[in-house]
């Protein structure tokens, strides 16, 4: 009897190993010969993901089975809508885009944070500016609307008692690509921007702008919000939770490179910069840039529903009621905290 149920026991555990073997080889193979595509944003606040790349995390993270697939957007809501059609299956952006697209999609989550703060107001040299008071009948740049900036520049003008019009009685919005902005402000096109860095540390040091309000007085909170967010699309977060987790973890390392010696990260930041868009950076700007912003991989919800209020407000959700903005499931901060504590 005794040998009987030895026997069984170890048939038993042959079985449970074979299982197992079977259920990992499994999934290795569902990670074969697949292309996973990563979306962000062509600006310096998108620095971890830029280092991630560079310094191979994203790739060591998913191993070696697995192509790896970048594509760069001019900006949040272009991306967004990729995300939401799966042409992308992860990737960066900020709260604002992100929010307005998943009101009508609700096929992506935030998954971990990458950065807060890090854009400034700058007014053009000259132009008699000395408070956000003085911006009523000025026109004033914006990267697209809807976007995080926009957001944070509405927040401003609601703080000083002005509002967002189409003539001079208030303030008046146009919308620039960074680049754009920059041009437009040399002609004297427009006033001043809400604009990443490091854009208006260029526009400081060239003697085009001045700045108005720095990043650590953006509202909300004073620089502290989500500027950049790690997203993911619902498909890919089915098939793929445990690549979603190793995205989150290259995400870290690329803060955490940074964090330690951001000095080793400038030209791996142009150099990235370069592949994106065909032009590095240099070293002093992109120092500027991650010097007004902070990394952080923590995600405030608050905060969002905050943006979410004012992207309402401004008309950009529509089809729902204000007591509809229930963004609890837009923000799955569990693969963030399998990630954290490696799970």
């Amino acid at each position: 009897m005794r040998k009987f149920t030895w026997t069984i026991s170890v048939i038993v555990f042959i079985a449970i190993m074979v299982s197992a073997c079977g259920q990992k080889n499994e999934a290795a193979s569902s990670n074969e010969n697949l292309t996973v595509k990563i979306g962000l944003l062509k600006n310096v606040t998108h620095a971890p993901a830029f280092i991630a790349i560079q310094n191979g995390y994203f790739q060591k993270e998913f191993g070696s089975n697995v192509k790896i697939e970048v594509t760069a957007f001019d900006n949040g809501s272009d991306f967004s809508t990729a995300i939401a059609t799966h042409q992308i299956d992860l990737g960066f952006v900020g709260p604002g885009p992100a929010i307005n697209q998943y009101l009508k999609s609700k096929n992506f989550r935030i998954i971990s944070g990458s950065n807060n703060g890090g854009a400034v107001l700058i007014v053009r040299t000259g132009a008699g500016i000395k408070s956000v008071k003085d911006l009523a009948g000025k026109t004033v740049a914006i990267p697209t609307k809807g976007s995080t900036n926009e957001i944070s520049l509405r927040l401003l003008l609601e703080q000083e008692g002005l509002k967002v019009t189409t003539d001079s009685s208030g303030v008046q919005l146009i919308t620039r690509k960074p680049a754009d902005t920059l041009v437009a402000m040399r002609q004297k096109e427009v006033d001043a921007t809400l604009i990443p860095e490091p854009w208006g540390s260029q526009m400081v040091q060239e003697g085009t702008g001045e700045v108005l309000v720095d990043w650590d007085r953006i509202p909300p909170n004073n620089g502290d919000y989500p500027l950049t967010l790690l997203t993911a699309n619902d498909q890919f977060l089915k098939e793929h939770r445990d690549l979603a987790i190793k995205a989150i973890k290259a995400n870290i390392q690329g803060i955490d490179f940074i964090t330690q010696d951001p000095s080793k990260s400038y030209d791996l930041i142009s150099q990235e910069l370069k592949e994106l868009t065909g032009k590095g950076m240099k070293p002093e700007l992109i120092k500027a840039a991650l010097d007004h912003l902070k990394l952080t991989h923590e995600v405030q919800p608050d905060a969002i529903n905050v943006m979410a209020k004012v992207s309402f407000d401004a008309g950009y959700i529509k089809g729902i009621k204000e007591n509809e903005l229930d963004l609890s499931p837009f923000i799955d901060l569990s693969l963030l905290d399998e990630a954290v504590n490696n799970k």
